[in-house]
């Protein structure tokens, strides 16, 4: 995206840049449920296929991201800070780079004992993108927050999503902790290397909701100093 794009999606809305990194990001993430499909089949051809993939859209996002920062304009009024702006915009970016570092992860040997934990595991991911999901509609909602000058309903609506996205979190958690307790007792059944791969495979997983929680709350922020 070069930047006469970009200056024209700030001429519409200060957000539409952000919003067009946001589905760059969210391409990343749609890719973990074929990636944790393929694990489970234990189809290493098809891990490394997808991890490729996100590696591009990763990519991809990443010069989103980077012409974003190179075009803002200096000289327009911005119904928010550039700071803030900008700290969203790293936000959204943090996504893509765990969903690139988990299949990185994923690449480098199999799971063991994975149909031990496959349930747990699939709800507790899937719990992450949901996450995710939410995160991304506040987004969507930031030009509804500019055209209602942050206030009112629309302002409402948001701090709304922004709780289910803080709950969603503490769900992951409760689930991370199960999840947890079913590995260290399968721990003496797995070679450590393994073990230490479940580990941080499932820390880098429960970053996504994390990140959501986060994103969530430096919108807040923002409509908090409106």
């Amino acid at each position: 995206m070069g930047m006469i794009t970009i200056a024209k999606l700030f001429g519409k809305s200060p957000f539409a840049p952000l919003q067009t990194h946001m589905d760059k990001v969210a391409s990343c993430i749609k890719q973990l449920p074929h990636l944790f499909d393929a694990v489970e089949k234990k189809d290493q051809k098809a891990i490394i296929e997808i991890n490729n993939r996100i590696s591009k859209l990763e990519h991809e996002a990443d010069l989103t991201k980077n012409d974003i920062r190179n075009h803002l304009p200096k000289s327009i009024f911005l119904p928010i800070d550039r700071e803030s702006l900008l700290d969203i915009l790293s936000l959204q970016d943090s996504f893509a780079d765990k969903a690139e570092d988990i299949g990185i992860l994923l690449s480098l040997k199999d799971l063991e004992n994975f149909a031990d934990l496959k349930d747990d595991f699939t709800a507790f991911y899937k719990k992450n993108i949901e996450a995710f999901s939410v995160a991304r509609d506040i987004t969507r909602e930031m030009t509804c927050l500019l055209e209602t000058s942050f206030g009112g309903m629309e302002a409402e609506k948001v701090k709304g999503m922004i709780e289910q996205v803080a709950y969603l979190e503490y769900e992951v958690d409760q689930m991370g902790y199960n999840l947890l307790k079913k590995l260290y007792d399968s721990s003496e059944k797995m070679h450590y290397s393994s073990f230490h791969l479940w580990l941080t495979v499932l820390k880098e997983i429960g970053a996504i909701s994390d990140l959501s929680e986060n994103l969530g709350n430096r919108i807040r922020m923002m409509l908090e100093l409106k």
